[in-house]
């Protein structure tokens, strides 16, 4: 039986009275509504704060999120509320919880007090959960009063995924009561089975190796799915931190949440990882996927944004048919927090949730005394605007401290009086982060607040040994930023939106540039595209072109040396150095080494000049107060959507 939605029901109020989803509605006797509500890629975004500037903000936080949660639960006669992971890590709050604080055992984290405030049936992990170790982890997971379920991270490796012996249970089979259309109650089994890509293995290499393994998604979900449904499941939601990908399978995949939604047994999937929103216009042209129905496969699927700027929902209109539950009808949506204004500002929607707040009250006034701390001074802004388009001070200050912090770790190797250099990409440059996602830092004092916004993330230092060719092919591989231009063509969209700011990596200590006419020679996930393409061009080290059998130490982190990004001579295998400190600790060095630090770009890159050529970008409005400082020919060229400003380069 399918139920015909009345959206103009749905969410009607009057007199105080918010009614009933058409689900709950009109359903009749044995039938149930049953509401998923969902949350992913939390970051430890509890208050609407940004912690990087420092100052409140309307987009983020799960206080805000909290407050559609009363009126959402209302709406349905049952409902379940499930985070989809990524929530230790992510936030200055995360980072002064696991480097200041501590976790002791008995300790609550602070995403975890205010998760557990709200009253979330279950959650899953993200791959950022092992950011900071698996003691750590534990740790912290202790102190949640839901399950936290995955299965696809063992300890141990069985014959099977099912004769692991996982990391956390696999799933959990929660016993649930539903009141169907007549009023009368019926005990259910709602079965929740948790995915995290496997890749985490790579980016937390120094964490994980040796001590867990990883298994494929899907090769997980098809040993578990049968055995489930042998212990009583009459409802399997798959909570996937993997984003939508391709619709056909392929061993390892990253973004595995359309081929695993099509398995046999899934009544509904939840999605995260992306940073994205689901249902969304943005996923129209993906294959398997149905945005007007909200489905992936077929399947009711979400993905509720990220920092709790959207709560995902999935209704399920379920019926009882002799002893077993069927799903007959669904829909989803996503509900944001706030709104963009036609002047670029964003209102809030709702309100926090002050018991929300409340939970991690302390927490917060911490981690402003954390974030707030001197570490030396700049007598130059530090800004990333620009750091997509031209040789950018953000970037080059992040350079200079890892090769300063690899020179002295070089030194009694026998990788010493090889020539250093340094690899670095821009982390907050705009994208899905939005118009004001820019690292912004004024000249003067630098704290610590600063550092965290040079450097989003707690990676490790690194160093590989690499040939000058891999040089090359690693700036190649950067250079799949662009689009491909044609000479003389005018307004030329320049950044391919696909491509994340933070696999853009600028090398220092070779200068070169890059080709626009030329096609790219990676895609944007790495895979060689044409072996013959060149767009990088006058490479040079030490003003002589550079010899591609040299051999070069590249200081970098630990994602992109344990092949993060796919890029040539990234690998665990030509890794020589795996340093103790965060990439932040050592720039915290450095500033406090230098006293004053002078970031000004050296332009040891730049666009091949194209006659009569020019091309598009997008960036934050603020960027026209650097206009002037930036080593390129940049001018205003209007306003871009969602509240970026565009610019104009002729080539």
């Amino acid at each position: 039986m399918s139920i015909t939605l009345n959206r103009r029901a749905f969410l009607a109020s009057t007199a105080g009275f918010i009614a009933l989803h058409p689900f709950s509605a009109n359903a009749a006797t044995n039938q149930a509504h049953l509401r998923i509500m969902e949350t992913t890629d939390l970051h430890v975004h509890v208050f609407p704060y940004d912690y990087y500037a420092d100052k409140p903000r309307d987009t983020v936080g799960l206080a805000r999120t909290a407050s559609l949660i009363k009126g959402i639960r209302d709406e349905a006669t049952n409902s379940l509320l499930i985070d989809n992971g990524d929530f230790l890590q992510g936030n200055p709050m995360g980072d002064y919880i696991a480097y200041e604080r501590g976790m002791k055992d008995g300790d609550i984290h602070p995403v975890i007090a205010a998760m557990n405030t709200l009253g979330f049936d279950a959650s899953t992990l993200g791959n950022h959960e092992f950011n900071y170790g698996l003691d750590f982890l534990m740790k912290s997971l202790a102190g949640a009063n839901f399950p936290v379920v995955n299965a696809n991270i063992a300890l141990e490796l069985g014959s099977d995924p099912t004769k692991d012996k996982t990391l956390i249970p696999p799933y959990v089979i929660l016993d649930h009561q539903v009141t169907d259309g007549s009023g009368a109650t019926h005990d259910i089994k709602v079965g929740l089975i948790g995915f995290v890509p496997p890749q985490v293995m790579g980016w937390d290499r120094r964490h994980l190796e040796g001590n867990v393994q990883a298994r494929d998604i899907l090769e997980t979900a098809k040993a578990y799915l049968p055995q489930m449904k042998e212990q009583g499941a009459d409802v399997i939601i798959a909570l996937s931190h993997s984003g939508i990908g391709d619709a056909d399978a392929s061993d390892g995949m990253e973004n595995a949440s359309v081929p695993l939604a099509g398995m046999d047994g899934i009544d509904a999937i939840l999605t995260g990882h992306s940073h994205l929103v689901f249902p969304s216009p943005g996923y129209a042209d993906f294959a398997g996927v149905d945005v007007d129905a909200g489905t992936l496969m077929g399947t009711p699927a979400c993905m509720g944004g990220f920092w709790g700027s959207h709560m995902g929902l999935i209704d399920l209109l379920i019926e009882k048919d002799g002893n077993e539950w069927r799903v007959v009808s669904a829909q989803s949506e996503a509900r944001p927090i706030s709104k963009r204004n036609e002047d670029r500002s964003t209102t809030a929607l709702v309100d926090s949730d002050e018991t929300v707040l409340s939970s991690v009250q302390q927490e917060h006034d911490e981690t402003l005394e954390y974030i707030r701390r001197a570490v030396g001074k700049t007598d130059a802004p530090l800004h990333s605007y620009f750091a997509l388009v031209a040789d950018d001070p953000s970037v080059q200050i992040v350079s200079i401290a890892q090769l300063w912090y690899i020179e002295q770790m070089m030194k009694g190797t026998e990788h010493e009086g090889l020539p250093i250099l340094s690899a670095a990409a821009p982390f907050k440059a705009g994208g899905r982060g939005g118009p004001e996602y820019f690292t912004d830092v004024p000249k003067g004092d630098v704290a610590i607040k600063n550092v965290s916004d040079l450097y989003l993330y707690p990676n490790t230092a690194r160093a590989v040994r690499v040939t000058g060719q891999q040089v090359k092919d690693w700036l190649e591989r950067s250079a799949g930023m662009f689009n491909q231009v044609e000479p003389g063509a005018q307004d030329v969209v320049l950044l391919n939106p696909s491509f994340p700011s933070y696999n853009f990596d600028v090398i220092d200590g070779v200068t070169y540039q890059i080709d626009l006419s030329q096609p790219s020679k990676y895609d944007p996930k790495g895979v060689l595209l044409d072996a013959d393409a060149s767009r990088i061009v006058d490479l040079q080290f030490d003003g002589a072109p550079l010899d591609m059998t040299a051999e070069f130490i590249i200081a970098t982190n630990n994602y992109r040396a344990g092949g993060g990004g796919s890029f040539p001579g990234a690998t665990p295998e030509t890794t020589v150095f795996e340093g103790p400190d965060t990439n932040r600790d050592v720039i915290v060095r450095y500033i406090v080494e230098q006293g004053t630090i002078s970031p000004r770009a050296d332009g040891n890159w730049s666009f091949k000049p194209m006659a009569g050529t020019s091309v598009l970008f997008d960036t934050g409005p603020a960027a026209s107060a650097y206009l002037d400082q930036v080593n390129a020919n940049i001018e205003a060229a209007g306003d871009g959507p969602d509240g970026f400003a565009r610019f104009r380069i002729t080539l």
